[in-house]
């Protein structure tokens, strides 16, 4: 036996893809990390480039990760508990670190439990599992993340118990409560708080407003939840995401230590009975080895970072050089989503300028993303900054002036 026939039937895929404009480009290697110098934040350097790129298109929102903090409590729990956690957490694969970092991120976002994850994607499809069931309906935001999307359908419910609302339009979430079945027992709202695409943000505080207004017509009410992935730790006067920032909190809220913590993992934060339910009942928790003990010190660490006067100091740096960059936009005359959080769309609205614009910044050592059709519409193409703590006011300065100059 060999895999020569389906090597061929995937090569026509791969080609499809590339034809409509899908396929991803080589991944490019980072090889070294450079320390900030002088006026300047960190560099990096990619294999077989002799340039040293500053990154705008990282997530780590507060640079947390080349932290020395983190690094250390990494290599104090490594070295007590070992690389790996040897099994899943029911069959005595659960270490103090895994229990610490539940508790700790179920404070830092005020509920009463948590359950930790490999990751927010996964986070989102164990919690569908685990609250759905045939009387239960499912509305999302149409800009929601792939992993939202996922969760959705295979919550194992039938296409007619789901709905779509258009982006951020209460009049349209109000539509689709209006047309939930009434042998409906429990709905589920389920929206990002920072997209991640645009920077803009679900204002939770009308959501549930709305949801209220609903609750007692089902038997187990409406359930808000909130991806705060690209939120927590980054956004908010205290940092703790678009809740904070709202000043509103959803009944559910999932999120990621791989964004502003800087680690890797995703979380569920809710009541007891709904993590206890996920931890019986959601298959991307149960039936996969956990993170390891270097990853939940060092997550639990982050987080204490981040609730302190340094981490307050970091996100008034981040807001800062969002700022500059924003209004250095706005004097070029330049085209952007407005909003206060680190993501920064430059709208460009032209596929070629937009590859064009990408390779100039890669030239000058600047990496960035850019998006255009169809994964984007025709003239909606955009390229997406992202600031993070590390950036200093040179930087902001040195890539607005680029944008200056590109022609």
């Amino acid at each position: 036996m060999s895999t020569n026939k389906l090597d061929i039937s995937l090569t026509h895929e791969l080609k499809a893809l590339k034809q409509e404009g899908r396929v991803k480009a080589p991944e490019r290697i980072i090889e070294k990390y450079i320390l900030p110098k002088d006026k300047f934040g960190p560099r990096y350097k990619l294999v077989g480039n002799d340039n040293e790129f500053i990154r705008l298109n990282s997530n780590s929102y507060l640079s947390l990760s080349n932290h020395s903090k983190l690094a250390d409590a990494a290599d104090t729990a490594t070295c007590e508990f070992g690389v790996g956690p040897g099994a899943v957490r029911f069959i005595d694969g659960t270490f103090i670190h895994h229990d610490r970092l539940e508790k700790r991120i179920a404070a830092f976002v005020d509920k009463p439990a948590a359950k930790i994850f490999n990751s927010a994607y996964t986070s989102n499809c164990g919690l569908a599992l685990s609250i759905s069931n045939n009387k239960t309906h499912w509305i999302g935001d149409q800009l929601n993340h792939n992993s939202i999307i996922r969760a959705m359908r295979i919550s194992n419910i039938p296409s007619i118990n789901k709905g779509i609302f258009n982006h951020n339009d209460m009049t349209d979430l109000k539509r689709c409560l209006d047309q939930v079945s009434p042998d409906i027992e429990r709905v589920i709202v389920i929206f990002d708080g920072i997209f991640s695409m645009r920077g803009d943000y679900a204002p939770i505080n009308e959501i549930n407003k709305i949801c209220k207004a609903y609750d007692s017509k089902f038997k187990d009410g409406v359930i808000t939840v909130v991806d705060d992935s690209h939120g927590i730790g980054a956004y908010g006067n205290t940092g703790r995401g678009t809740s904070d920032f709202c000043n509103a909190s959803p009944d559910i809220i999932i999120g990621t230590f791989g964004k502003a913590f800087g680690v890797n993992g995703g979380f569920i934060a809710a009541s007891n009975t709904i993590v206890e339910s996920v931890r019986q009942k959601a298959d991307t928790y149960i039936y996969t080895n956990p993170l390891s003990v270097a990853d939940c010190a060092a997550a639990v660490t982050a987080i204490d970072i981040c609730d302190s006067d340094e981490g307050l100091k970091l996100l008034k740096n981040l807001k800062e050089r969002t700022a500059q960059f924003r209004q250095g936009l706005e004097k070029l005359g330049k085209e952007s989503i407005p909003g206060p959080h680190p993501v920064v769309p430059l709208m460009i609205r032209d596929t070629k300028k937009t590859h064009d614009l990408v390779k100039f910044l890669f030239d000058q050592g600047v990496l960035v993303v850019g998006l255009t059709f169809p994964v984007v519409p025709k003239g909606d193409e955009t390229i997406r900054f992202q600031i993070n703590a590390c950036h200093t006011f040179a930087d902001i300065e040195y890539v607005i002036e680029l944008l200056n100059n590109f022609k």
